[in-house]
Order: structure tokens, then C-alpha cells, then sequence
């Protein structure tokens, strides 16, 4: 099967799978403020992530590039959602138009459509400094992504096997290149200890890519002969993942994605520590179901919902949620408590 066979199967599965509610936002809440002092019009959503400013938390995570007309089509839609929403997008990961220059344009025609958007380039942990500088190149990135995929590629048939040195190299291309580099996982999420390590590099941001959004085991999954079953729920819940990563990256800024489905697990993340939000499954499911339009009004309604959020709340910018009390429960409660990062906190801010 070539690269662009597997990126097509990749979207047609996470469609098919689906997303649980696995993420841990629902053991999360605030406490409610019956005097906020608030008014929706004050409330701003711009949000900083290192070097970048950005008009909302919102951003459309990577999903594809690489698989022909397909794909390019595919992340045509998404940059023009991007465009009129004023969201960050980045793109899937580049290696296959730098093996196979024929697949650029599937990536090219972001930057085409969005010609004065943020665009983050993706690359994977094993990509050296001059693959990541003609990531970067390819659609005029203002930064770039590099995934950790340890387990996906695990339960790929084709996948790699070795991850030897993966942090020396994300490290010398943070150090080389002339935007900043967010680290992230992709769907298993990021622990206090990975995050010290990423801290350590002079990488711009870590998005935890927590467990409860696409499966990537699931879909990788369905394309064995002899199914990998122990890594299905293998991972960090997206809510854990948050709080493990800030509790080691700061004052690196945290990017949270994986399962993140409404406005309300938004705010949630946003409140646990995170400086914006992806998503990438919801989006693509609702671009898939309704169409472009319906995709467009469905981010400018979760910015809307994002406004009614904080000034409930009694915030005027996303980084004050940080200092509102909140409840954690459960699952969410219990992994804390017992990784020693002190859930009763959140509490008594």
C-alpha cells in the first residue's frame, strides 16, 4: 500500500470510529459564580502561544495531506474554515510530499487559500533539520508541529520500530529553525515526565494529545491481520494530560486536543492550564455530515458559546479561568491524587 492509499484509509476510519467520551472533561467542573461582574462584550479571545498571537483558542488540528485530490480537497475545506473563522490550522504530517513532491499541493493549497492565516507544518519526530525547514517552506508556516505517534506507529503494519533519540532531534530543530516548534502527541497523550524532557529544548509549546478523540490504535487496528487489542485504551486522558504537562512544561505554553467535542470541554481545558484548543475528528465529522457552511458556523458558534462561557464565569480573557475554582471527579480526581499533583488545588483558587 502506497503513503497516499494509507492517508485516504486514515480519514475514512477516523470517520468510522468515531469519537467516545473518553477524554475526561466530564469528572471536570467550575463552581459557579453568581456575581461574575462580567459583560460578553469585554470578553476577548485572543490568545498567546509563545511568539504567536492568535484571535481565538481555537485551532483545527492536523488531519491529512498526501493522499492526491482527496486529501487536497479535504484541507482546502479546512483552510477556508480556518480563514473565516480566523482559526489556526495546521496541516497532517508533510513527510510524504517531501519523499513524493508530486502530494505538495495537497498541502500548497492551504497557504493558497489562506493567505493570511496562522498555518502550522507537521513533521514526525524522526524528520531532520532540513526536512523540517521544507515543511515549513512548503506552505509558509508560522510554526511547526512535530508529532510523537510511539503507539500508532506500533500497531501500524508498515510502522517504525525504532525511537531511539527522538528528543535530541526535535531539540536541534527547535534550536535551528526560524519559527517556533510545538511538540505533540497524537491521541495518547503527553506525562509530566515527557513533558520535563520537551521543557528542557528550547520547543516553543507542547499540545498534549490526550486519549478520548480519534483513535489512532482503533484505526491502525483495521488494517492488521492479527488485531493489537491492549493498545485501544491505551493512553492519558485529555483532562489528566493537561494538568500532568503543565504541573512539568511551564512556563511553556500547553495546547490541549484529543476528544475535545463542545464549548463547555473548551473552557474546561482552558481552565485546567491549557492556552488554546484543537480539534480535529469534531470538526471533520461535521464537515463530512453538513458541509462547508455548517463547518464555518459551527466554530463561530463555539467561539460565541466560548464568550458566554467566561463572562459566566466572571472573565474577561482566556487566561484568567486559570484562577476560577473547579471540581475535579472520578477517574480524573483518583489518576492525580496518585501521580501526586494535588487535584484538591483546583478547588481553592
Amino acid at each position: 500500500m502506497t503513503r497516499a492509499d494509507r492517508k485516504q484509509e486514515h480519514i475514512q476510519y477516523a470517520l468510522s470510529t468515531g469519537q467516545e467520551r473518553k477524554a475526561g472533561f466530564d469528572d471536570v467542573a467550575f463552581v459557579h459564580q453568581s456575581l461574575p461582574n462580567s459583560i460578553v462584550e469585554d470578553v476577548s479571545l485572543q490568545s498567546k502561544i509563545g511568539e504567536l498571537y492568535w484571535s481565538s483558542p481555537i485551532f483545527i488540528n492536523a488531519m491529512t495531506g498526501g493522499g492526491g485530490e482527496q486529501t487536497a480537497l479535504l484541507n482546502e475545506r479546512l483552510s477556508i474554515i480556518a480563514r473565516e473563522t480566523g482559526a489556526a490550522m495546521a496541516v497532517g504530517s508533510q513527510m510524504s510530499a517531501i519523499k513524493n513532491p508530486s502530494e505538495r499541493g495537497t498541502y500548497e493549497i492551504v497557504r493558497k487559500k489562506n493567505p493570511k492565516g496562522t498555518l502550522l507544518a507537521n513533521l514526525g519526530s524522526e524528520a531532520t533539520v532540513q526536512q523540517a525547514n521544507q515543511a515549513v517552506e512548503m506552505i509558509e508556516a508560522d510554526a511547526l508541529q512535530i508529532h510523537l505517534n510511539v503507539i500508532q506507529e506500533l500497531v501500524m503494519p508498515e510502522g517504525d520500530r525504532d525511537f531511539r533519540n527522538a528528543i535530541d532531534r526535535i531539540g536541534l530543530i527547535a534550536d535551528s529553525l526560524k519559527v517556533p516548534v510545538i511538540v505533540k502527541e497524537t491521541g495518547f497523550g503527553i506525562s509530566k515526565e515527557a513533558a520535563a524532557e520537551i521543557a528542557k529544548t528550547s520547543v516553543a509549546a507542547i499540545d498534549v494529545g490526550g486519549f478520548g478523540g480519534t483513535n489512532f490504535s482503533k484505526i491502525e487496528n483495521q488494517r492488521r491481520r492479527r488485531i493489537l487489542h491492549y493498545f485501544n485504551n491505551w493512553g492519558i486522558p485529555t483532562a489528566v494530560s493537561i494538568v500532568e504537562t503543565t504541573s512539568s512544561a511551564r512556563p511553556k505554553p500547553v495546547l490541549a486536543s484529543g476528544g475535545i467535542q463542545n464549548s463547555l470541554d473548551m473552557v474546561k481545558a482552558l481552565g485546567l492550564g491549557a492556552s488554546a484548543v484543537g480539534i480535529a475528528g469534531y470538526i471533520l465529522k461535521v464537515l463530512n455530515e453538513s458541509g462547508l457552511d455548517k463547518a464555518i458556523e459551527e466554530i463561530n458558534e463555539l467561539q460565541n458559546d466560548l464568550k458566554f462561557l467566561l463572562c459566566a464565569l466572571g472573565c474577561t480573557s482566556v487566561s484568567e479561568l486559570q484562577d476560577k475554582p473547579m471540581i475535579l471527579s472520578g477517574e480524573v480526581y483518583h489518576w492525580l491524587k496518585v501521580r501526586g499533583l494535588e487535584p484538591d488545588r483546583f478547588s481553592q483558587r
